[in-house]
């Protein structure tokens, strides 16, 4: 990074007793540094995108002399390397034409503010999407909402499967589709509204029930993430976990989302974390015997299920660019009915699983 800037998000402040408050007010961005000589502050006044490492460095010394060149690089290179600077000098990766640059301005710009992982240019993120495969199954309440926001936000290919066709009470929910579209198969449908949203996207389709863990795992052939919004079949021996053991198998993680009336949750696995099978197992002996865990079922808004999708698509995009990293195996969460309710689950593998536990 040749000429540091801080990113204008993370405009640093003062605060009382020389503490450096510098990420905003955004929780899980924002560091306070206690700064009492002022070498931090007068550091960052300095990276304003006009003057090289260097000339910061010498900056530094010069406004205080007590500091060694030495000090002054080591707080100048913390500085870079924390996140909230970014290069001065804009640049556009090659691989982004000039209406994709225009199209992504937002995601740009969300993804400078939310990343702290120290890059050559802000565009990264955008570029690790268009290179991105996601296999999306199942194409209902959460599914559409999913698919709209992975075709908006540029995933570069993106292949939607479901068996169904539209019915009339899909229409509450589902996003994809209206009046025009009942009778027609879901993935159809589906796939032209996704191209009609986004005609960068490569977006494919099927209409096809899968019905063993074989099959997804045939499925999964060339793809980076699952999406996984269908919840059937259910059970102990259901999809979720088809698609545990098939993506544990492929090494390649992926998103559940669904809903159970106000309850709206997400879970995400993939390697490196606690699978699906040990996370449900924590949670079952944390409950009291019989108490479902499922989520589904008729109770449903298009808030419910529009929240679904938005969470299962945001985690797949987390997934895909790391901003922000993400350390798979846990739930999370809200409840609509009770905003003082927010889920967060995470439970330790089981002792000698095969997916995700230590050796018995």
């Amino acid at each position: 990074m040749r000429r540091p800037r801080v990113k204008v998000e993370h405009t640093p402040y003062r605060c009382e007793g020389g503490t450096v408050r510098i990420g905003g007010a955004v929780y899980g961005l924002a560091a306070e540094i206690e700064d009492r000589r002022g070498w931090v502050w007068t550091a960052l006044g300095l990276m304003d995108g006009t003057r090289e490492v260097e000339e910061v460095v010498a900056g530094l010394c010069r406004t205080h002399p007590e500091v060694s060149e030495r000090q002054a690089r080591a707080v100048v290179e913390a500085l870079v390397g924390s996140g909230y600077v970014e290069s001065g000098e804009e640049v556009v990766p090659p691989e982004l034409s000039e209406g994709e640059v225009s199209r992504y301005a937002r995601n740009y710009a969300y993804f400078r503010h939310a990343d702290l992982t120290p890059r050559e240019h802000g565009w990264e993120p955008q570029l690790r999407l268009k290179a991105a495969r996601v296999l999306l199954l199942g194409l209902g309440g959460t599914g559409g909402h999913a698919g709209w926001a992975l075709a908006a936000a540029g995933v570069g290919r993106l292949h939607c499967v479901d068996p169904d066709t539209v019915e009339v009470s899909n229409l509450t929910r589902q996003v994809l589709y209206d009046e025009s579209d009942v009778g027609r198969p879901k993935a159809e449908a589906a796939v032209e509204r996704l191209r009609r949203v986004n005609s960068a996207v490569e977006v494919t389709g099927e209409r096809r029930r899968v019905g063993t863990r074989e099959e997804l795992a045939a499925l999964l052939r060339g793809f980076d993430v699952l999406a996984l919004c269908a919840d059937e079949p259910r059970g102990p021996d259901g999809v979720r976990v088809w698609a545990n053991r098939a993506c544990a198998a492929a090494g390649v993680p992926w998103v559940g989302g669904g809903y159970s009336g106000p309850l709206v949750t997400v879970g995400v696995y993939g390697p490196g974390g606690t699978c699906y099978e040990c996370l449900r197992a924590g949670e079952e002996a944390r409950l009291r015997a019989g108490v479902p865990i499922d989520l589904g079922g008729p109770g449903v808004l298009a808030t419910s299920a529009g929240l679904s999708g938005q969470f299962t698509a945001h985690a797949v995009i987390a997934l895909v660019t790391g901003v922000p990293e993400l350390r798979p195996g846990y739930v999370t969460g809200v409840n609509l009915i009770d905003p003082t309710h927010h889920v967060y689950v995470r439970h330790e593998p089981r002792p000698g699983c095969s997916i995700c536990g230590h050796p018995s």
